[in-house]
């Protein structure tokens, strides 16, 4: 039996495979709109399993499914025997053993890779706090939609070095673009990571000199799950970072901003850029649905 192909990090994609699925997320999406969605996904099964909370992720994933024919199973920390002490590696055997393919949005990426490792069908991560790939992939199809390849260009990533920073900096070597992290020092990116991605990524604590001839500013709350009692802290040093129409001039003319999603207006950024006619926020977060229909899609052929 072939061992299943997993998405844990955009690591596990080659450079071409990005290209090709952000190609077939933007097909799928035309396909959507038009009523011509294929049923490419048909008696498939995909099991949900949520030990942080979520809007975005459960809705694209559990409409993805739906849009192409298959189904899609929530199940909550609360509700299975991982709640109550039951090892990853045994729910992993059962869980793959009933369906095809299996998304995880949780704290510990090692419990994703160790879900994984046990897994006889695909695993996708979700969310953990280290990485957030499905987002980017999310991300990416909108720049190209927009702008078309982001390779050569400048991407800044303002604010905490988070998880989906983390994301951030293995697309800019994948995909061969220049990264700039603009944080204050003890918000920084991990270092062996930073480490991987020197050739691509680095850190500057000027937010103006970071954004200057930017093609794409990114950014995501000051204070995520499990962070809230540091939301004070985080707000007095991240405050420099936010993203407003005064870094965004100093950007390039054509240069879009993204946000994640939820977003803190008026904190990270502000309500102005969030409502702004031009903004590319709202078809960011819709992306989210086509992208990870053409990563299932991806997974399951393999």
């Amino acid at each position: 039996m072939t061992a299943p192909r997993h998405f844990l990090t955009l690591m596990d994609l080659a450079s071409d495979e990005i290209r090709a699925l952000i190609a077939r997320a933007i097909e799928l999406k035309t396909q959507h709109r038009a009523g011509t969605a294929p049923r490419s996904l048909e008696g498939k099964v995909l099991a949900m399993i949520f030990t942080k909370a979520s809007t975005r992720t459960r809705v694209s994933f559990e409409a993805g499914m739906a849009q192409l024919g298959g189904s899609a199973l929530f199940l909550s920390g609360q509700d299975t025997q991982l709640g109550r002490g039951e090892p990853i590696e045994d729910s992993a055997r059962v869980i793959s053993s009933m369906v095809d393919i299996v998304m995880i949005r949780t704290f510990a990426h090692a419990d994703v890779e160790d879900f994984a490792a046990h897994s006889s069908v695909p695993v996708i991560n979700g969310l953990t706090d280290d990485y957030h790939p499905c987002q980017i992939l999310a991300d990416l199809q909108t720049y190209f939609e927009v702008r078309g390849d982001i390779s050569g260009r400048k991407v800044c990533w303002l604010g905490d070095g988070n998880n989906v920073c983390h994301s951030w900096m293995n697309a800019a070597r994948q995909l061969d673009f220049e990264l700039v992290v603009a944080c204050p020092e003890g918000y920084d990116p991990d270092p062996a990571l930073l480490t991987a991605c020197e050739a691509h990524a680095r850190i500057d604590r000027d937010p103006a000199a970071a954004v200057e001839g930017a093609h794409l500013l990114v950014t995501d709350v000051w204070a995520s799950m499990g962070q809230e009692s540091e939301q004070a802290a985080r707000e007095a040093f991240l405050a420099p970072y936010q993203l407003n129409r005064s870094l965004l001039d100093r950007a390039s003319s054509d240069a879009l901003y993204m946000h994640c999603l939820p977003a803190h207006r008026g904190e990270e950024i502000t309500a102005e850029l969030m409502d702004a006619p031009d903004s590319v926020i709202w078809q960011e977060a819709e992306n989210r649905l086509h992208a990870q229909k053409a990563l299932m899609e991806l997974l399951l052929s393999a």
